[in-house]
C-alpha cells in the first residue's frame, strides 16, 4: 500500500504516511488516487479529530511527482491534467486539522501537500527546495502555495534557485515555513503531540477555525491558481515556438512537465 492510515481512537489522531521510501516517497498515480481517497474517507470518520501527515523513512518526506509516472494529457492547450491537484486535504474538502511531520527532503510536488497542512514540524536534517527552474520548467502551483506560507523574498529565492540551493530546516523555521524544529527523527512524535492536544478540543471550534484560517488566503490563492495553467502551457512550448513568441531571444530547449 502506497499510503498507510493508522488511527488511534483513544486520542482521536490519525497518522497518514506516504509509504514509498524506496522511491523517496515520490507520488505516482496510484498514490495520488489513494491520498485523495484517504482524505475523503477521513471526512466521515468522526473518531478522527486531527491528522498527522508524514513520509516513511528518514531520507525524504516526499520528492513530489514520481519521475516514472506517465500522465496522459489532452491534445488541447486549454486543458491540463495535473494529478497532484487532488492530493491535499483541502482539495478533498477535509476541514480537520492536518499537521505535517517532515524528515529529509521535501521538494517539488511535495508542496501540494505541505501547502494544505495547518503547520509543519520538521527534523533538523530536513531540507526544502523546488527543482522546476533548474530543468526549464515553470513552478506554478508550488510557487503559489509557498508564497502563501513564507515571506515573498524567501519563497522567490527557493523557487528560483532550483536545485542550486536547499532551504535548511533551521532557515525554514526562522522564516516561518516550519513552526517547530526537532532533533532528527523526532518530527513525527512532536507533530503527534500537537495533534493530540488539538484533538482534545471541541470539534466544531477546531474545524471552524481551520476553515477560517484557510479562507484568509483563499482569494490570493485562487488568483494564482487561475494563472497557473497558462504559465505552465507557455513554459512547455517547444524551443522554436518560444523563440518565435519571445522575438527570437528564448534559446530554450523543449520542456517536459
Amino acid at each position: 500500500m502506497s499510503v498507510r492510515l493508522e488511527v488511534t481512537e483513544k486520542t482521536g489522531v490519525a497518522v497518514v504516511t506516504l509509504d514509498r521510501p524506496h522511491r523517496l516517497n515520490a507520488i505516482d498515480l496510484d498514490t495520488a488516487r489513494r491520498l485523495a481517497q484517504v482524505w475523503r474517507d477521513l471526512r466521515f470518520d468522526d473518531s478522527v479529530r486531527a491528522v498527522v501527515l508524514t513520509g516513511a523513512g528518514v531520507r525524504a518526506f516526499s520528492t513530489g511527482l514520481d519521475r516514472d509516472a506517465v500522465v496522459p494529457q489532452p491534445a488541447s492547450p486549454y486543458m491540463q491534467d495535473d494529478p497532484l491537484l487532488t492530493i491535499g486535504p483541502k482539495a478533498n474538502d477535509l476541514w480537520k486539522p492536518v499537521i505535517a511531520a517532515v524528515e529529509g527532503m521535501a521538494c517539488g510536488g511535495a508542496f501540494y501537500l505541505l501547502g494544505e497542512c495547518e503547520f509543519i514540524v520538521a527534523g533538523a536534517d530536513a531540507v526544502f527546495f523546488d527543482p522546476h527552474t533548474t530543468y526549464g520548467m515553470v513552478s506554478a502551483y508550488e510557487s503559489v502555495l509557498m508564497a502563501g506560507r513564507m515571506p515573498y523574498g524567501e519563497a522567490a529565492r527557493m523557487m528560483l534557485m532550483g536545485t542550486a540551493e536547499r532551504l535548511s530546516a533551521q532557515r525554514a523555521h526562522a522564516v516561518g515555513l516550519v513552526s517547530e524544529l526537532t532533533a532528527p527523527g523526532e518530527a513525527l512524535g512532536a507533530a503527534t503531540a500537537c495533534a493530540t492536544v488539538i484533538a482534545a478540543h471541541p470539534t466544531t471550534g477546531v474545524q471552524g477555525t481551520v476553515r477560517a484560517l484557510w479562507s484568509a488566503s483563499e482569494a490570493s490563492r485562487a488568483a494564482g491558481w487561475s494563472q497557473a495553467p497558462h504559465l505552465i502551457a507557455l513554459g512547455n512550448l517547444p524551443g522554436e515556438e518560444q523563440a518565435e513568441l519571445f522575438g527570437g531571444r528564448s534559446g530554450a530547449r523543449p520542456r517536459v512537465r
